[in-house]
């Protein structure tokens, strides 16, 4: 058995944060969703009826976030729009709606979009979700979009990099001061407001985003990963807590397609989709929790139920055995 390294406590200006900690204590296992609250194996895209029902519901029920994806465009080769809104606007209205949840974006493609706008819109959606908000970024998976936007796919990881540095600048300090490669620079004589509600806006990197394990431990809150193999998650795990070496704790996730099967007792079966009765399930994730498995993200799309069946079934028997994170409720700024 792979030896697991001692967790290290959460960043003390992360702590309390309403979004990050609702979702990330060492040693504790929390799960998501990542929209639409519907299924479409078939369709490229979803119908996006009572998604605001489904949203109030996993709200409601104690689940712990709803993740957005950036997929501007529908391209026919990939076969998947994602929510089909865009994510910020999508994450604004959901600010309106729901009271307890973490929005989250998973994530928003970076190079693609100017980065003192991500600042803006990112800082704006935090304090209507008064304080709920993690900014999940990343590079894409989908080339052909690059030349829409008139944007080297080839240099997409400096790009990153460079986007991030300036958010960061922007929305932590004021009368920011940063030079950067690839946008315009900021000289000290402006200041971007609204600012987060936190000392920090928490961000993430989904996928890896061209950065290796050791820039993302130092330069972001976390990782929110994709797995085929379940099997593999306590040897990533052990490479990535090396990564974060003395930045601290930064906890690992994953996002899956998933199926929960009708029969409690179905068995966990293998392939790139998460499908199992809730029995199984409840038995992975308890391992996962021991492996040091922070969040999982859960993906509707292949489901042959009804969301609101899964979202009560999950609700009813699995939540209870991860029991909700005591955290300050975040208030909706009147």
């Amino acid at each position: 058995m792979t030896s697991m390294p001692s967790l290290p406590a959460l960043s003390p200006e992360l702590q309390n944060h309403p979004g990050y900690a609702r979702l990330f204590r060492p040693g504790h296992l929390t799960f998501g969703f990542i929209a639409p609250l519907e299924s479409y194996p078939i369709s490229p895209g979803p119908t996006l009826e009572d998604h605001l029902e489904m949203a109030l519901k996993v709200d409601q029920a104690g689940f712990s976030a709803i993740w957005l994806r950036d997929v501007p465009f529908y391209d026919p080769n990939f076969g998947d729009v994602g929510q089909i809104l865009d994510p910020l606007v999508y994450a604004g209205y959901l600010a309106a709606v729901t009271r307890h949840v973490t929005i989250g974006t998973a994530g928003i493609v970076l190079p693609l979009r100017d980065p003192l706008i991500v600042a803006k819109q990112a800082a704006t959606i935090d304090q209507l979700l008064g304080g709920r908000f993690i900014l999940g970024l990343a590079t894409g998976d989908r080339p052909v979009e690059y030349p829409a936007f008139g944007v080297d796919f080839n240099n997409r990881a400096a790009r990153f990099q460079d986007a991030l540095a300036i958010i960061r600048s922007a929305t932590e300090q004021h009368w920011a001061k940063h030079s950067s490669v690839f946008y315009g620079q900021l000289d000290g004589g402006l200041d971007l407001v609204p600012k987060p509600v936190g000392a920090r806006l928490p961000t993430l990197v989904v996928g890896h985003a061209g950065q290796s394990l050791e820039w993302i431990a130092a330069n972001t809150d976390g990782i929110l990963s994709y797995t085929a193999n379940p099997a593999m998650i306590p040897q990533v795990i052990v490479r990535w807590r090396t990564a974060c070496g003395s930045s601290g704790y930064k906890p690992y996730g994953y996002g899956t397609l998933f199926e929960l099967e009708r029969d409690p007792d179905a068995p966990l079966q293998p392939g790139r989709v998460l499908r199992a009765g809730r029995k199984a399930l409840i038995n992975l994730w308890k391992r996962q929790q021991d492996e040091g498995v922070g969040h999982v993200a859960l993906h509707f799309k292949p489901q042959r139920r009804h969301a609101s069946e899964v979202i009560d079934e999950l609700g009813e028997y699995v939540l209870p055995h991860f029991p909700s994170l005591a955290l300050p409720s975040a208030e909706i700024p009147a």
